[in-house]
């Protein structure tokens, strides 16, 4: 529960959206059930070539129910994964945002530090970080492994992530992009996948009673 001097969490809703290549799902969920996980794996899981499938195809539908229940118990903007032609899932992707009433925002900066806290995890070796332009406003990217807590708080494994910290302009909040996968040996691969996808996102604020606007998500 709340302290009753925290601030409220900011009203600010937006639209965000990719254009995908083929092997991203989109697995966002509006209700965020498992009854509503399973219909858009069973229907996305149908699609898919049982010829080049090298898992059976009802351990990809259970894979994509629990990953979507997963991905959206925090309810994010968008949830998606990435599956290769043979039905592994390779890389999670989650959209969220961040912000309080009256609270300033961080900026580039700032935000940096933010980024690189995980509640289970903690970051090795030196985080790769790029500030940059793109015209929904100012960016920064960071890329770097985690050594990850086990169940039951036994022993570490390796995680690869990558965060996108959009500053759209004439929004107050924080939009955060992240990726995260396990194969470290992929990591090459996953990230352009995961560069590739962000270059087309685009966030649209939808201000109460007006039209949206959109501001493209730029080059990352």
């Amino acid at each position: 529960m709340a302290a009753p001097d925290d601030p409220a969490l900011l009203d600010e809703t937006f639209e965000c959206t990719f254009q995908f290549q083929p092997g991203w799902i989109d697995l966002t969920l509006r209700e965020g059930t498992r009854a509503e996980a399973k219909a858009l794996a069973t229907e996305v899981v149908n699609r898919l070539n049982p010829l080049g499938l090298e898992i059976e195809k009802s351990a990809v539908l259970d894979d994509m129910v629990e990953r979507a229940v997963d991905l959206n118990d925090d309810v994010p903007a968008l949830a998606a994964a990435y599956y290769s032609e043979a039905g592994e899932a390779l890389a999670n992707l989650t959209v969220d945002s961040y912000g309080d009433e009256g609270v300033r925002r961080p900026g580039p900066e700032e935000v940096v530090p933010l980024l690189l806290q995980w509640g289970n995890a903690k970051v090795t070796g030196t985080p790769q970080i790029t500030h940059f332009e793109r015209a929904a406003g100012p960016a920064v990217r960071i890329q770097a492994m985690l050594k990850v807590k086990r169940m039951l708080g036994f022993g570490r494994k390796l995680t690869g992530f990558v965060k996108y910290a959009v500053f759209p302009t004439g929004m107050e909040s924080l939009v955060v992009g992240t990726v995260t996968w396990e194969k470290v040996a992929l990591t090459e691969q996953i990230t352009r996948l995961a560069d590739e996808a962000v270059r087309t996102m685009r966030i649209t604020p939808l201000p109460a009673g007006g039209d949206s606007t959109s501001a493209d998500g730029g080059t990352a």
